[in-house]
């Protein structure tokens, strides 16, 4: 039955990554909204640093902290399992197509994110809440589309993403002795849903203060070792870059198999990992206490680079300075991606290297389970259309605590496939809705722009655009 879902799934996920469709409206749209933005990826990028220290009104959700929600979705497993994945079965070149990825997907981040601040809704606690659901919604006058929006994140983040997690972080015990195909990711699972489940289900809170203090630390840590590593690797540094530009333009492989191409893994893994037009990281922007919407738009463009630029581009130097042979792994006959990257390590620091990339996966997978469900319980009263009761919130929780175990114990196959083909969906439902809305934003970031050559702190006012529809937070 397993193997006929995930035949099924996968010839969905083959026509979603066909050149003419996820990969040209990604790109195509990024490249769009980037030059409609006046690269404000680049121009913004000092101001965007600076909005992040700004304090909100007592009470409110600062942009540091809508930053830390969406980042803790964003930076995980994909950054260390997901980019060597990409350059086992795209090779080298994947991670320059990751890089564009990741650029022109900051422009769609700002696009999405400030139209998420623009719509957002006053919830009854006096915070605030939104994201595509609702500017396909309120904006576009389409509920029945932010239904089907809300459904795909459920799906995507729920099932494909958290199971991949779970899976992701069981296969980095592959490296030791007592790893046992069968029961280990079993005994795995068990641990991970039960702490997975005590979290969501309303308990150990403090865990959460833990973590959001030690996957920072954990970051920076990991950034600091992939520096280490290249400086020891310094001398093969200029043969890994030419690894990576020979395959990135080797258009005559790309495009005689473009589904197995790096373009087409480069686009994938970085979707996957910096989720940059997928709608996603909208439901924590919309929290934010801000004084003009472009201001989180800039931080979650933020949020893009370091996913990719710092977090992914760390793992693939780490792997690619050591020399170490990506063919030699075979991604159908087990968790091979996660030994590839513990093997580089092995390479220069011995046993130390796949024991700190378990210790780092443990925590990049607990903060990415709890990040990626934290979307769903609002997208699921978005669909419903009011607040979810406490007995359906329990049932859900449950479901996605289950969900994490079944995770662990499934095929490489069957998780990255429903992965990439939720994904993909939610691209097809995202970025046509925020390249229609997207003169919204453009004319935000005008304002903002304004304002700043005033010298003074930009305030929005939704009739400073011509804004017609009524907004919650802005008229």
């Amino acid at each position: 039955m397993l193997n006929g879902i995930d035949q099924g799934v996968l010839a969905v996920s083959n026509i979603l990554y066909q050149p003419w469709f996820v990969p040209l409206i990604l790109i195509a749209g990024g490249i769009y909204l980037t030059f409609r933005c006046g690269f404000m990826q680049i121009g913004m990028f000092k101001e965007a640093c600076k909005v992040i220290t700004e304090k909100p009104h007592e009470g409110g959700v600062s942009s540091f902290g809508a930053l830390m929600v969406s980042t803790a979705s964003r930076v995980g497993t994909g950054n260390i399992i997901g980019v060597a994945t990409a350059i086992i079965c795209g090779g080298p070149g994947a991670i320059f197509w990751m890089w564009i990825t990741a650029f022109f997907g900051g422009a769609s981040a700002f696009v999405e994110s400030t139209l998420a601040q623009i719509f957002k809704k006053k919830d009854d606690d006096g915070t605030s809440k939104g994201g595509p659901a609702f500017y396909m919604r309120d904006a576009l006058g389409q509920r029945w589309l932010g239904v089907i929006f809300s459904i795909l994140i459920i799906f995507t983040y729920m099932v494909g993403y958290n199971m991949l997690a779970a899976y992701n972080f069981q296969s980095t015990f592959k490296t030791y002795d007592f790893y046992n195909e069968s029961s280990t990711p079993v005994i795995i699972g068990v641990i991970l849903a039960v702490l997975f489940g005590a979290v969501v289900l309303g308990g150990a809170k403090r865990l959460i203060k833990v973590t959001e203090v030690l996957v920072p630390v954990m970051g920076i840590m990991y950034v600091l070792v992939s520096l280490i590593v290249l400086a020891i690797n310094i001398p093969n540094l200029g043969h890994m870059f030419g690894m990576i530009f020979a395959s990135a333009f080797d258009f005559k492989a790309i495009f005689g198999g473009f589904a197995g191409s790096c373009i087409m893994y480069g686009v994938k893994r970085g979707l996957y990992s910096n989720e940059a037009g997928m709608g996603s990281a909208p439901n924590a922007a919309a929290r934010a206490d801000v004084s003009h919407p472009a201001k989180q738009g800039m931080v979650q463009m933020l949020s893009v680079f370091i996913d990719t630029l710092l977090i992914c581009t760390a793992t693939a130097f780490m792997c690619m300075s050591t020399m170490t042979d990506a063919s030699a792994y075979n991604l159908e006959s087990g968790p091979e991606a996660a030994s590839y990257v513990q093997d580089s390590l092995a390479s220069v620091f011995g046993e130390f290297g796949p024991t700190f990339i378990v210790i780092a996966m443990a925590f990049f997978a607990f903060t990415t389970l709890i990040g990626n469900y934290s979307y769903c319980e609002g997208c699921y009263e978005f669909i419903i259309n009011r607040e979810a009761t406490h007995g359906e919130l329990i049932v859900m929780r449950i479901i996605a605590a289950v969900l994490v175990f079944l995770g662990s114990v499934a095929s490489a196959g069957l998780v990255w496939d429903i992965a990439d083909m939720m994904q993909g969906l939610m691209v097809v439902t995202n970025v046509p809705s925020i390249l229609i809305l997207g003169g919204i934003a453009f004319k935000c970031l005008d304002d903002y722009k304004k304002q700043m050559r005033q010298g003074i702190n930009p305030i929005f006012k939704a009739k400073d655009i011509g804004l017609k529809q009524k907004t919650d937070y802005w008229n």
